[in-house]
């Protein structure tokens, strides 16, 4: 519990204070140069998810909504209400367990961050350097607040992403809008009280978990909007007795939430993901596919057992997933999945959204999850960092010996990283199949240059009718 001197601790102002006043000009070098591979990591994943089903669901339902403002839906030529299209936007980006992650927060910040920021942005003619500069002050708020609450905050039955990402959001687009400390104190009150998200999807399956970032968008921009308009908020909506804190977590550590803030960046500790499914299966579905392409075939394996972290143990590990949403939270699903896809395979070996709704029929591949299992693992739990999570897979053949392979830390984690070379050849990948190289070739010049652009409009030019294979 927090002791009475950290309740003195005025989290929502410092946090509004630092999301109103922060210099780009101060971030650390590294820093500043991670986040055009945060937004291209983003837009790779929107570019498979804008077809989905249930993004075209969502796109119906609110792609004809019209305010006073308005922004583009990503990929096409339409725009919308702000908030709507944020709605719509991280919805298509968010939607394949396929984003950016912060494994000491637990959340997926850019899904919610990145396409609210983007929908203000482009309301209100912002150039790429105050984008910038407003999606790191939400990356951090975000961040932050979430590690200031884990891991009961999950324990509990909350997810991260939609509840912390709506803070994350409102800060980005309080700062686009110019608002205050104060104003972006209110902007965060009002976010308090829009903060929700359930992981009941972990056991029941369902929809919902894919539609959570673009809901946590869309509240952002409403609250910073509010916030805009004059409405207050909660000067302590975070800390206060009755606040988000308290509320959403049985340890809340407000010291957590400001310590160095504004000189020391947990943003750089973000991990990205080259595998659909949840940060922390990374490990284990690299050291399938190293043992499949090492020699293990997949009719050969008897069982499988996967060494994990204690705090996977629930929620990613079901062994016979009900749907394919489920299935892409299933750490004996991934794997396999991984070691009956990889021996097809040149190159990189990627899981795809199209693997998981491909292949969860496959009875081959749903009796091999059924025979593996999951137990906490004494060194994997050692070598898990803030960063990074470890796995050890482990194959019994069908002659009784074993194989085994251990994963410390898995590519795209913060001691492993993707750099922006290779997340531009990820995104290549993925929109060539729908668009012209040289309007990717063109977006991807304006993304990587983001910090001198006058305007975000270049970001949002790759779309239907302009550069889309017909």
């Amino acid at each position: 519990m927090t002791s009475s001197s950290d309740s003195s601790l005025a989290v929502t102002a410092q946090l509004a204070e630092f999301a109103a006043t922060v210099d780009w000009n101060d971030v650390p070098a590294h820093v500043r140069g991670l986040m055009p591979v945060l937004l291209i990591d983003v837009f790779r994943a929107g570019a498979v998810g804008r077809g989905k089903p249930w993004t075209r669901s969502v796109d119906a339902l609110f792609g004809g909504t019209t305010s006073a403002l308005a922004a583009t839906v990503f990929y096409s030529g339409r725009r919308a209400d702000p908030a709507r299209a944020a709605f719509i936007n991280g919805t298509a980006c968010g939607s394949l367990d396929w984003d950016d992650s912060h494994v000491a927060a637990i959340i997926h910040p850019g899904i919610c961050i990145w396409p609210a920021a983007l929908a203000v942005a482009e309301a209100t003619g912002a150039s790429g350097r105050e984008l910038l500069a407003a999606v790191l002050a939400g990356y951090e708020v975000a961040i932050r607040i979430g590690m200031s609450i884990q891991p009961e905050h999950s324990l509990r039955g909350f997810q991260g992403t939609p509840t912390c990402g709506t803070f994350g959001a409102a800060a980005a687009c309080a700062r686009l809008l110019k608002l205050s400390p104060e104003g972006v104190r209110d902007a965060l009150g009002i976010a308090s009280s829009f903060s929700c998200g359930l992981s009941q999807f972990f056991v029941s399956g369902s929809d919902i978990k894919r539609i959570h970032a673009g809901k946590a968008a869309a509240n952002g921009v409403e609250a910073a909007l509010l916030a805009h308009a004059g409405l207050t908020g909660p000067h302590d909506a975070i800390e206060g007795s009755q606040g988000f804190g308290r509320a959403f977590s049985d340890r809340f550590d407000p010291a957590t939430a400001v310590k160095d803030l504004g000189t020391g960046f947990r943003t750089e500790w973000i991990s990205l993901k080259p595998h659909v499914g949840s940060v922390r299966m990374q490990a284990a579905i690299e050291a399938a596919i190293w043992l499949a392409q090492d020699g293990v075939r997949f009719d050969d394996v008897a069982s499988v057992e996967i060494g994990v972290h204690r705090a996977m143990i629930g929620k990613l590990t079901a062994s016979r997933p009900v749907d394919v949403q489920q299935a892409q939270l299933s750490t004996p699903f991934a794997v396999a999945l991984a070691l009956a896809l990889t021996p097809g395979r040149s190159g990189p070996v990627t899981l795809t959204i199209d693997d998981y709704e491909g292949n969860f029929g496959d009875p081959r591949i749903a009796d091999l999850s059924a025979r593996t299992t999951c137990s906490a693992d004494a060194e994997v739990e050692r070598l898990t960092t803030a960063e990074s999570v470890a796995a050890r897979v482990t194959c019994t053949l069908r002659d009784g010996s074993r194989r085994e392979h251990f994963i410390a830390s898995p590519k795209g984690c913060p001691q492993n990283p993707l750099t922006v070379d290779e997340i531009s050849q990820r995104f290549v990948a993925i929109a060539e199949a729908g668009f012209d190289r040289a309007a990717i070739d063109a977006w991807l010049a304006a993304a990587r240059g983001l910090e001198r652009l006058d305007s975000v409009a270049p970001l949002l030019a790759l779309r239907a009718g302009e550069g889309e294979k017909r």
